[in-house]
């Protein structure tokens, strides 16, 4: 991966837009991002690993869109890129807020995403071709071409320093877990937990085949009771050898017994069969004779019964006689109660019409009843003739009372508005009054807001002032302590010197040999050479303490650099603030805003006073063409109600004449028709009551004169005699099964075969019957104990062959299991004979670390001379914890390993750094091989010492060499006078800009 041009738009700290011309800042393969903290250099990281990946390098969220950028200007990342040979340009604009085309207000801005390609026509001009649209397609595509997941790029591509010295000082746990996102060695995991997971299976379907084994033989043992032995003991769960062959044998034994069992109660069935069947024969023959016995018994006793009916008999023939004489008297009978009751109900129909007559109708004959109600029925013919008249009246009745509440209602609605009118001047004002303060209100909540702003403003410029004055204060104690450290490093150094210079001439003679000219007088005899003291200062104690010197001296100038700074700073603050204290201010600031609450409230009531006048308007304007219209309909009404009201008294008296006491007329039409109806019905009862009467004296003689004919002494006894034809059919029936049953009864007597029966002694059935039923009951028992037996012996054979089936699936199950823990054991380290307790994934990732290692020892031998070299263990950790990812550093001064977090700070900076180029080395291998041109290293070089840190720039300057560009973040002076190429990141209030430096600082 090669990077070429980054362009930010209102990102992070830039508030515009800036480009980052990578092809001409990696021109010496090497460049510096320096700038103060917070300008925003990590920002530039978190720009190519949003454009690659649509998301920052954390997991948290993190804010993208610039807060000193523009409304209208949005955030958009774009990358120019080359990644596997493929030149790709990435544009990227996350999700945002910005202001709406239309009107005022913001609206959700969606993310957008757009890769294109660099292609080369036919003629060979090149030129980017839109690829896709999609999040999905776009990140797919990258990932596949780098071969590396966000976490791993951010872990390869940018060295974070602190990060990896967690590395370098983690326990095997933690170290396991980053190795583990950078390798995906999860499927190795999955596998140990799949493994972990199928031993469970297998092992709960080898206990679930054993509970079944038991369960069978506790079933087995149930079948077989307690009759059944068996020489083999029965299978248990304290015993698991119990439960394969020994329980086939158990059950095969008592199988043999059943059998046995069952033989025997065969032939005991068969024995008490033969002698159930002479116990029923027996029965059924005293059974017979009872029968017999029984109905000869019978008969004698129902003929003597009928014999004693006999003068019954006798008395229902005479009676049936004298029905049959009366029957030829029936016609005049029928015909006489006819007449009676006709006569009765003549009489009573009469009776009951006069009831319902007048009093003054009560007494007279038919002919002048029938007269008086034809007088009547002329009144009624009179009545009719005024029925449109009356309801005339009721027509004219309902027209008075609409137009009496027509003339309530005009009266209402003129009285409700000129009330309204009346009250309207009052509610006018009011809500003048309310209109104008509201405007008032809103006058003053303006010149509140401007207030309020300012306030706010001076408020945030004091909070600055006292953190300056707080931070001076501070810094003024930084400075004092520098400028007396550097007085001491200055005195030790002119100490020094001033001591050297004096034994100096001892420091020359120490380089005299004999022969040889003295480089200050020139002989070569050297007879007295000048000795050093103890303690002499030598040339290198001399540059030491001139360095100690310089460094704080830079240190005391970097430190009244920020005093100064911050002076001015504060100046500015307490320009802008005053020097009224902060807490005074927020309390301005907290009553101002109350009262500006208490404003806009107040002002808010204008709408709503201005709209109540508006109406007022409209119903003032409603009001007064309601009183026009209620005036104009209430004269006209009154006018029309005065002429109705006449012409209904008229007509009222006519009709009140007529109606009499009755309420309507047609209530006295229904009277009179009542009566005239009661009078008709009274005069037609009375003619049917002197017709019934006749009619009844006829046939009361012509029936006498039959029945005395007949031979009966009165018309009573004839009318008493004579029956139904149903009561007489019942009497011959009567008489006839009287005498068939004492023919059949005498019949049965009379039977030779009944008459020798009755002759033996009685038949005893209830001996017979006891002796058949013990019979039944013994022959029941046999035949069950016989079932049982058999069905015991068909259930244990059943049992068994199901046993034997659950056995063989057992013992497969059991070596099953067996493999599957040893399988299991093995992955998760926990095996029997293990060296090691390494669980599979920490297996390969130790062959991982190992490839790191490695790799980092490269880098780490040079950074270090040769002194120290990273090595992994695979030690048994303390208190039995899982092992193999150990690390630890071996130092060739000593030849023993040491704990890494025994290295000093710069010792474990170019530790880390070595492991994490070798990290990123085989991460790249592991991702396909392909080529990560560009790497940035964030940090860290501040703990070397000069001589160290040129290693470790040589080691940098190696993979320059290997054709990669390596961009450094640091605050380090001296980086920034030995790499030429550096992107300078400043900061201001109005956001961070970016300057592309190509000398060496001074």
């Amino acid at each position: 991966m090669r990077l070429h041009h980054l362009t930010l738009q209102a990102f992070g700290p830039f508030a515009g837009t800036h480009t980052v011309d990578f092809d001409a800042l990696s021109a010496d393969g090497l460049f510096l991002l320096h700038g103060d903290t917070g300008a925003g250099k990590s920002t530039l990281f978190t720009a190519i690993c949003f454009a690659l990946y649509g998301e920052p390098p954390v997991d948290r969220d993190l804010m993208l869109r610039s807060h000193h950028a523009p409304a209208d200007l949005l955030t958009q990342v774009t990358l120019d890129v080359t990644i596997s040979g493929h030149r790709l340009r990435i544009d990227r604009v996350p999700q945002q807020m910005r202001p709406k085309k239309n009107g005022t207000g913001e609206t959700p801005q969606k993310a957008e995403t757009r890769l294109s390609r660099w292609t080369t026509d036919s003629a060979g001009k090149g030129h980017w071709e839109p690829s896709s649209k999609s999040h999905q397609e776009t990140g797919k595509e990258i990932k596949d071409l780098l071969g590396m997941s966000r976490t791993q790029f951010c872990q390869v591509v940018l060295l974070p320093q602190n990060e990896f010295t967690k590395f370098l000082y983690a326990d095997a746990g933690k170290r396991r877990e980053l190795l583990g996102k950078l390798f995906h060695t999860d499927r190795y995991a999955f596998i140990e937990r799949w493994l972990s997971d199928h031993s469970r299976t297998i092992q709960k379907n080898r206990d679930a085949a054993r509970d079944e084994v038991l369960h069978l033989a506790a079933r087995i043992h149930q079948a077989a009771g307690p009759d059944l032995k068996s020489q083999y003991d029965a299978p248990s769960a304290d015993a698991a050898h119990d439960v394969t062959d020994p329980a086939l044998a158990w059950a095969g034994d008592l199988i043999q017994a059943s059998q046995a069992d069952a033989l025997t109660a065969q032939a005991d069935a068969e024995k008490a069969k033969k002698n159930q069947l002479a116990q029923q024969k027996l029965e059924a023959a005293a059974r017979d004779l009872h029968r017999q016995q029984t109905t000869y018994a019978t008969a004698r006793e129902q003929l003597d019964w009928l014999d004693e009916q006999t003068p019954h008999q006798e008395a229902l023939t005479r009676r049936r006689d004298q029905a049959r004489r009366a029957q030829q008297l029936a016609p005049l009978l029928h015909a006489l109660s006819t007449a009676r009751a006709d006569h009765s109900r003549a009489q009573s129909s009469e009776r009951d019409a006069r009831t319902r007559l007048l009093a003054e109708h009560a007494e007279l004959e038919a002919a002048d009843l029938a007269t008086a109600g034809q007088r009547i029925r002329d009144d009624i013919a009179v009545l009719n003739a005024l029925l449109p008249e009356e309801a005339g009246l009721h027509q004219l009745t309902t027209e008075l009372k609409r137009i009496d509440a027509e003339r309530q209602d005009f009266a209402l609605q003129q009285s409700t508005a000129r009330d309204w009118l009346e009250q309207e001047t009052a509610q006018r004002t009011a809500l003048e009054i309310r209109r104008e303060a509201a405007r008032e209100a809103e006058e003053e909540s303006r010149r509140q807001q401007t207030q309020l702003e300012n306030l706010s403003g001076r408020m945030a410029a004091a909070e600055r002032r006292d953190a300056h004055r707080a931070q001076i204060t501070a810094t003024e104690q930084r400075l004092a302590a520098a400028e007396e450290e550097a007085e001491k490093a200055a005195q030790a150094h002119i100490g020094i010197r001033r001591r050297r210079t004096e034994g100096m001439a001892a420091e020359l003679a120490t380089g005299l040999t004999d022969g040889a000219p003295c480089p200050v007088c020139g002989s070569c005899s050297h007879p007295n050479p000048a000795q050093a003291p103890d303690g002499h200062p030598t040339r290198e104690d001399e540059q030491a303490a001139e360095k100690a010197h310089q460094r704080l001296q830079q240190k005391r100038d970097k430190i009244a650099a920020e005093l100064h700074k911050l002076r001015e700073d504060a100046a500015a603050a307490t320009g802008e603030a005053g020097d009224t204290p902060l807490a005074s201010l927020k309390a301005d600031h907290e009553t101002l805003t109350k009262q500006l609450a208490d404003s806009l409230k107040r002002a808010a009531d204008r709408r709503s006073a201005e709209e109540g006048l508006l109406a007022l308007d409209r119903e003032h304007t409603a009001m007064t063409q309601q009183d026009s219209s209620a005036t104009a309909g209430l004269s006209d009404r009154n006018a029309h109600y005065d002429n109705l009201s006449q012409h209904h008294a008229e007509l009222t008296a006519k009709l009140d004449a007529a109606r009499g006491t009755a309420p309507t007329l047609a209530a006295r039409i229904d009277d009179l028709t009542r009566t005239a109806d009661h009078l008709e019905q009274a005069a037609e009862a009375s003619r049917t009551a002197n017709t019934a009467t006749q009619t009844l004296h006829t046939r009361t003689s012509e029936a006498t004169d039959a029945a005395t004919a007949q031979g009966f002494g009165t018309l009573t006894q004839a009318e008493q005699a004579l029956l139904s034809e149903q009561d007489l059919t019942g009497i011959e029936e009567e008489i006839n099964t009287w005498r068939e049953a004492r023919a059949s009864h005498q019949a049965v007597l009379d039977d030779p075969a009944l008459q020798q029966a009755a002759a033996q002694p009685a038949a005893d059935i209830e001996t017979a019957a006891a002796r058949r039923a013990a019979a039944d009951d013994q022959h029941a028992q046999a035949v069950t104990a016989s079932s049982t037996a058999q069905t015991r012996t068909t259930t244990l054979t059943d049992l068994t062959t199901a046993l034997a089936e659950v056995v063989d699936r057992l013992k497969a199950l059991e070596q099953a299991h067996h493999t599957a823990r040893h399988l299991a054991d093995l992955a998760s380290g926990t095996a029997s004979g293990t060296r090691v307790r390494m669980q599979l994934e920490a297996y390969v990732l130790a062959a991982r670390l190992e490839q790191v290692v490695a790799a980092a020892n490269t880098r780490l031998h040079l950074m270090s001379e040769g002194r120290y070299a990273l090595r992994h263990s695979d030690h048994q950790a303390a208190h039995g914890a899982r092992s193999g990812l150990g690390l630890e550093v071996t130092d060739a001064w000593t030849g023993h390993p040491r704990k890494t977090d025994t290295l000093s700070g710069g010792e474990s900076f170019f530790a880390s750094l070595s492991l994490a180029l070798g990290l990123a080395d085989v991460v790249t291998h592991e991702a396909g091989g392909n080529p990560l041109d560009t790497l940035f290293i964030d940090e860290g070089f501040g703990t070397l010492d000069d001589d160290t840190l040129h290693n470790v720039l040589d080691v940098l300057d190696s993979l320059r060499a290997h054709d990669r560009t390596v961009g450094v973040i640091s605050h380090i002076p001296e980086l920034r006078r030995r790499i030429t190429q550096r992107l300078h990141v400043r900061k201001g209030p109005t956001g961070s800009t970016l300057a592309h430096l190509t000398e060496a600082a001074e």
